[in-house]
């Protein structure tokens, strides 16, 4: 159901409003909503004298914004008699105190949920457990390439209720969706998207069972007009076809009798839609990212923007997308060396995975690896590099757990530890500087440290931002 803005500014009148937790979705929403209604109570775990909340309180203070906080262990006990209430993301809807506010009749929502619901532009949303970011990055880029305005939010971490006001009819708002902010809203989605679902975030839900059925609140309001867009290779989120209510489209698969499909074939992708014939959108090779996953991202974003943009914007965003930072980023090509930021990669898992992303098209590749451990198993690890390249320089606090591995396990891929390349370095600098001396042309040079940033830096994003620089700055030899 969609609500006019207008009458959401007239239901403001008079109530009493709370925002439990000032984090990044919440602070445009208190901006958003103070000038609407003052009476605004903001709600945080952190401690008064954290200097995290000292620097939110002194931003919105100098806004002109003077609200009424709560903070620390019991910041919910003061949680009675609000008349509409903005939760966190990542709250559990059984908590006692919330349970009491909706029994005695408050509105409890998310920024999110109401911008949906308050959005007159159609939305395009994705969700899945693998492929989100870069699913909704593509698709909001391919939309501006065929000549749309595009609003692009929600879980990728741009908050977009500030903004409602800027947002046009004929505009399009491509938002990823995760199953914390899915589970208690049921937004009308014009094009929803499922990447894959496979078990995670069970620390949060209770059960498998409830983390599917957030994921399915992205289509369940959907009309006949609207469309479900499915992985055919993925057995639990292609079952739900049987409940779709509008146009359903698939990627994955090559089905004369589907309104849209998108394909991989003979080292090339495909798609079909309603009206033409099978057409190739690009040579696999043509791709700048590595990794059967990414092939499928663009699959999964050509079968959702089809019928609304020409291919041709389809195919130029497949040609040239660098990928999302830090995640498998492409950087930059020099001296015929293509190099790689994935600082996101913040355990020994992400890092085996983006490395079977180069072993899928045969990269020969230098790696730079280490960062600080978080008590994680690194069992699988060693082959992993191992059977991906034999040039590997270690940085970082983990570096010694790395190297381990590497002993233990590259036997198992027939490889002596003696006859790899494996280098220290102290520092990022040194590292670039010691792959620039091992990489040929036609290698590639790629940052996944298998560890958190906290050795070196404040977070992964500015550890990638840094190997990005040192790499910028690399120049080309005579």
């Amino acid at each position: 159901m969609k609500t006019r803005l207008e009458a959401f500014k007239q239901f403001l009148d008079g109530r009493r409003i709370a925002v439990i937790g000032a984090g990044i979705s919440n602070r445009p929403l208190i901006r958003w909503l103070y000038p609407l209604n003052r009476d605004v109570t903001v709600f945080d775990r952190m401690n008064s004298d954290d200097t995290r909340l000292k620097e939110i309180q002194d931003s919105l203070s100098l806004q002109g914004i003077t609200v009424t906080w709560y903070t620390g262990e019991s910041y919910l006990d003061k949680l009675t008699g609000f008349d509409l209430i903005f939760r966190t993301p990542k709250m559990k809807l059984d908590l006692p105190e919330l349970i009491r506010e909706r029994q005695r009749g408050a509105v409890i929502t998310s920024e999110i949920a109401l911008f949906t619901e308050l959005c007159p532009a159609p939305i395009y949303a994705v969700t899945g457990s693998d492929g989100k970011t870069t699913t909704t990055s593509l698709i909001s880029l391919m939309l501006e390439e065929g000549g749309h305005r595009v609003f692009t939010g929600g879980n990728i971490g741009t908050p977009l209720l500030d903004q409602i006001e800027s947002i046009g009819p004929s505009d399009r708002v491509v938002l990823e969706l995760s199953s914390f902010q899915l589970m208690d809203m049921l937004p009308v989605i014009q094009c929803a998207v499922i990447t894959n679902i496979i078990p995670n975030h069970l620390d949060f839900h209770t059960d498998f069972e409830e983390y599917v059925e957030a994921k399915k609140n992205i289509f369940r309001a959907q009309g006949i007009l609207d469309r479900l867009v499915l992985n055919a290779r993925d057995p639990v989120s292609s079952a739900f076809q049987d409940e779709a209510k509008g146009e359903l489209t698939w990627f994955n698969i090559k089905e004369a009798g589907r309104s849209v499909t998108a394909w991989r074939e003979k080292g090339q992708l495909w798609i079909r839609t309603s009206t033409h014939s099978p057409e190739v959108l690009v040579d696999e090779e043509e791709v700048l990212l590595p990794g059967s996953f990414n092939l499928e991202n663009i699959l999964a974003a050509a079968a959702t923007t089809a019928g609304d943009i020409p291919l041709d914007a389809v195919r130029h965003i497949a040609r040239t997308f660098p990928g999302v930072e830090h995640r498998i980023e492409w950087i930059r090509k020099l001296d015929g060396v293509r190099w790689f930021n994935s600082s996101v990669d913040s355990s020994p898992d992400r890092t085996k995975k983006t490395l079977g992303a180069f072993r899928d098209r045969k990269e020969s590749l230098v790696l730079i690896t280490g960062g600080q451990d978080k008590n994680s198993d690194y069992t699988g690890l060693g082959r992993a590099i191992a059977e991906t390249t034999g040039r590997i320089i270690l940085c970082g606090q983990n570096a010694a757990l790395i190297l381990e591995s590497i002993k233990q396990e590259c036997g198992s891929v027939n490889l002596v530890f003696e006859d790899l390349q494996i280098l220290h370095a102290d520092d990022y600098k040194e590292a670039v500087g010691m792959a620039r001396k091992m990489a040929r042309p036609g290698d590639a040079v790629l940052l996944s440290p298998a560890g958190t940033s906290y050795d070196r830096f404040q977070n992964f994003d500015e550890r990638g931002r840094h190997f990005k620089e040192l790499v910028r700055k690399l120049s080309s030899t005579p």
